[in-house]
């Protein structure tokens, strides 16, 4: 540790010009100390200019500060260069692979404790004695032990690359300043170095603050993660519920057929048995009385036939009239068709059911949880670029509104038009686009007459019935900027919202339907201002939608086609 604190202490005194220790140092008037022949160098190549800056600080003086030898430092310097290395320290171990190793050893080497840069070789503490002994080491720049000496020797003129040209950008020696370099712009290295130290450092406090917003942002991520996590175990604790109570209600209704089939088929075969019964007594009888007859066919006695024959010929009505028991079909397995038919129309209903309803959970709003939303556009060129082509859907208009252009323009009429029933149709002068609308969407409309509703809908919002129920921006489902000649306002579920901007026949509206963001801009000319923006989350497919001032006939609102 002694010897770390000398090696500060010969930095602490070297001058930032020569970078060798201060002689006959002189202390300027912003506090830096340099040695007094190389400040004054410095001063008169900025002579010209009348203005005298600091190597280092490059804080400005006028006139010319004058100097004077600073006694104090000077017996400090005198007493540091006589400063010896402490012998015993641990750095006269041996080298390791990654340390630097003395240049004067032989055999196995020791760590090099200083490099000169005058003899261009690394010292153990041992061999790096003279320096300290000898009066002719006494100039040469000691520093830390380096393996790349050579690279701070000039390959021209072998001298130590003191100087710094900035105008080729590369470290040079005193003698290419006066030589090839002369005439650019030179400063020392350790000026230079000053320099973009300051500029290190900005880079550092760049590097520091993108730290931070990354670890700003990991944490946003861990939340996202986290939500993912708690609503996916919420999802499967739910439809798990949900399935096991479908099992439940099917091994319910499993169970009721079962024991309708089997009350049935108890009841069918009771009905079957009892006629089999009578079958059995009447076939006992017919036998018996066949019998009988053949015995009579048999006797001799002509008197006694013709006695007998009237009551053994009489037969009794048969128990049933067709061979079969009425009600009763002879194909066992009719007695079921109706139950089986009726099985297999539920369980190709719950098929279908399953299939499409699993179709509705949305890969891209999965992934919509993982992607970083994009900032919102800010020129009407930017908006553009999300521009959607948008039409009216006929089958969702008011029987009052007539729909030209394309069906990009609607008009309020005073006659109903020869629309035909359909089951979409709107009321209170409405229409639905027939396009759906999710991810990133723009498009802009002209309005004139005494009122326009712009809207965004769920398609599943009422057609017809009472006004909250059905009209834009007064129920749940939609979301609408209310536009008149001298205000705007915004509404969702029968909450109206006073908005403040200027008023202009042509509105833009932006929807991002992932972000949950709806936008209303007013447009002059490529001037957009922004009228209202709304945050919510939206769980379907969205449907533009306009509302025409309801009674005011003329008035018309169109979808505009953007390029």
């Amino acid at each position: 540790m002694a010897q770390k604190g000398v090696q500060l202490d010969r930095e602490s005194f070297s001058c930032s010009i020569c970078l060798d220790l201060l002689k006959n140092p002189v202390a300027i008037p912003c506090g830096h100390s340099y040695c007094m022949n190389c400040i004054k160098s410095h001063w008169d190549g900025e002579d010209v200019k009348r203005e005298f800056s600091c190597p280092q600080c490059r804080q400005t003086f006028k006139p010319r500060p004058v100097l004077g030898k600073n006694t104090m430092l000077a017996d400090l310097v005198e007493k540091l260069k006589k400063t010896r290395p402490d012998p015993a320290l641990p750095s006269q171990s041996y080298a390791g692979p990654e340390d630097v190793s003395c240049d004067v050893c032989t055999g196995r080497k020791r760590k090099a404790c200083r490099s000169c840069l005058q003899c261009m070789v690394c010292f153990c503490e041992e061999h790096l004695q003279p320096h300290f002994d000898s009066p002719a080491y006494k100039k040469h720049k000691l520093v830390e032990p380096s393996k790349e000496l050579q690279e701070s020797v000039c390959s021209v003129h072998n001298e130590v690359m003191k100087m710094f040209c900035r105008t080729d950008q590369q470290s040079i020696c005193y003698l290419c300043s006066v030589d090839e370099h002369k005439g650019h712009d030179t400063v020392s290295a350790a000026a230079e170095r000053t320099e973009r130290q300051r500029g290190l450092e900005g880079t550092r406090l760049d590097i520091q603050q993108r730290v931070r917003d990354s670890q700003r942002d990991l944490y946003v991520y861990e939340l996202i993660v986290d939500s993912i996590n708690r609503s996916a175990d919420k999802t499967v604790e739910h439809f798990g519920k949900t399935f096991t109570e479908l099992i439940r209600l099917v091994k319910e209704r499993h169970s009721d057929v079962k024991q309708q089939v089997r009350s049935k088929q108890e009841t069918e075969v009771g009905r079957v048995k009892e006629f089999q019964e009578k079958l059995e007594q009447e076939i006992t009888e017919l036998k018996r009385k066949d019998a009988e007859l053949q015995k009579l066919s048999l006797t001799e006695d002509h008197n006694k036939f013709l006695q007998d024959y009237p009551s053994l010929s009489a037969l009794s009505e048969s128990t049933h009239s067709s061979g079969k028991p009425p009600g009763i079909k002879t194909r066992h397995w009719g007695y079921y068709e109706d139950v089986t038919a009726a099985v297999s129309e539920l369980r190709n209903k719950l098929h279908d059911d399953l299939r499409e309803g699993w179709t509705n959970i949305s890969q891209t709003e999965v992934d919509g949880l993982l992607s970083q939303p994009e900032p919102e556009p800010k020129t009407r060129a930017e908006f553009l670029k999300y521009s959607r082509d948008i039409t009216m859907d006929p089958n969702t208009a008011d029987a009052f509104l007539l729909l030209s252009a394309g069906n990009r323009k609607a008009t309020m009429m005073e006659e109903e038009q020869s629309y035909s029933s359909h089951p979409e149709r709107s009321m209170w002068s409405q229409v639905l686009s027939r396009e759906s609308l999710t991810g990133r969407c723009y498009w802009e409309v002209k309005w004139e007459g005494d009122g326009l509703s712009l809207a965004v809908t769920y398609r599943s919002i009422k057609r017809a019935g009472c006004m909250p129920d059905c009209t834009f921006g007064h129920n749940k489902k939609s979301w609408a900027l209310d536009c008149n000649p001298s205000y705007y306002s915004f509404c969702t579920n029968d909450i109206q919202t006073r908005v403040l901007g200027p008023q202009t026949s042509r509105v833009g509206v932006y929807l991002d339907h992932s972000a949950g963001v709806l936008s209303f801009y007013s447009i002059i000319s490529d001037t957009m201002t922004l009228l209202h923006r709304f945050r919510t989350t939206f769980t379907q497919p969205l449907y533009a939608g306009l509302r025409l001032g309801w009674s005011f006939p003329g008035d018309t609102a169109e979808l505009c086609k953007l390029k």
